[in-house]
């Protein structure tokens, strides 16, 4: 993107942007910095004086104590909703009700039928919208997906996805005790899950039939802070196999909780060679026969804006901005939106339902 004008820039409110921790500060509001078709206009929280200080910070003109005067306020164009999963709902409804376009975190609502319903609100008022799958949107990720389609190694046969983490184990921060409650919308299941196994069908397609195990073996989890116990009811492991519509075949295991080595990335084998989306999004491969992976360096055009300064989440999402500015202004649909976030619920749900039931399902 070019310089902008500021009559041509998004004008952007972020609800949840708190100046001590979350992903407003540390990813949204970086990433919205460094985009020129971008300006920030307000910040709410629920107390004045940590809205002020975002607001001091990152130079934006105007800060609220709460939700309602940001959402219509004549200044945003954009609402962006970086709250815990269980308040998206009602944030959404609010910017949708005021007309105005929104950006909500992953996932959209806490269950399949809250985010059916906000996406055709979303519809129904013709309001643009975008869910934070980002990860979709990283360069080395698009990069990856177009080595595939122009046949880097062959026909694809299989996927092997690996997430272990050392999120929402046997401790975890005050502040993320709400995931260990199953109907949060925060788990192994419906975030960990979600973000890399979408990141992944960006590239390798969708499922054609899948079979799933969803289970929990932390009965509680101890609050860093203070040492108080709580009880676990949300998922820490999800095995997911299943066949794609290309014929290939997917394995994915999702593990919260580890304790050492935790490792994320993803294989890919083909007809006629390797490839490997590591952690941090970058590619490597190799073709032909018992080769050592090599690096891929993503080219430049896959860059929807410079990275600068910027952490790896926080240019994971400017990408997210970059696209949505250009479906903006071109028409192009890069940037997922509530439809998209609808779709992937649907998917996790029918993962929890053949884990419940034993049985492989048909998409």
């Amino acid at each position: 993107m070019g310089k902008s004008s500021v009559s041509d820039r998004i004008r952007v409110g972020i609800i949840g942007a708190s100046p001590q921790w979350g992903w407003a500060t540390y990813a949204h509001l970086p990433a919205l910095q460094s985009l020129p078709g971008y300006r920030v206009t307000a910040v709410s929280t629920t107390r004045q004086v940590s809205a002020d200080e975002t607001a001091r910070r990152f130079d934006v003109p105007h800060a609220f104590a709460s939700f309602e005067p940001l959402v219509e306020h004549p200044e945003v164009d954009l609402v962006v909703v970086s709250v815990r999963a269980a308040e998206h709902a009602r944030l959404v409804r609010a910017a949708i009700a005021a007309k105005k376009n929104v950006f909500c975190e992953w996932p959209l609502g806490v269950s399949v039928e809250e985010t059916t319903e906000l996406a055709a609100l979303a519809q129904a008022a013709g309001v643009r919208t975008v869910i934070g799958l980002q990860r979709r949107l990283a360069p080395g990720a698009r990069y990856l997906r177009d080595l595939l389609q122009e046949g880097y190694v062959g026909q694809v046969r299989s996927v092997t996805l690996q997430v272990s983490t050392a999120m929402l184990g046997h401790t975890r921060p005050k502040a993320y005790d709400y995931t260990a409650d199953a109907t949060k919308g925060a788990n192994a299941l419906a975030t960990i899950t979600a973000h890399f196994l979408d990141t992944v069908l960006a590239a390798v397609g969708d499922f054609q039939s899948v079979a799933a195990l969803v289970t929990r073996q932390f009965e509680h989890t101890t609050l860093a802070e203070t040492g108080e116990v709580i009880p676990v009811t949300a998922p820490d492991q999800v095995l997911i196999t299943g066949t794609l519509k290309s014929g290939a075949v997917l394995s994915a295991h999702v593990e919260a909780g580890k304790r050492n080595g935790g490792v994320i990335g993803c294989t890919i084998t083909g007809t006629e060679g390797d490839l490997y989306l590591s952690q941090d999004l970058t590619v490597s491969g190799a073709r032909g026969d018992n080769q050592p992976l090599q690096p891929l360096p993503t080219p430049e055009k896959y860059l929807l804006s410079a990275k600068g300064a910027l952490t790896d989440d926080a240019h994971q999402t400017a990408q997210l901005y970059a696209a949505f500015a250009k479906d903006v202004a071109e028409g192009t649909s890069l940037a997922p939106g509530f439809q998209h976030a609808v779709k992937l619920h649907r998917l996790l749900n029918t993962f929890a339902e053949s884990s419940a039931s034993g049985q492989r399902r048909t998409l």
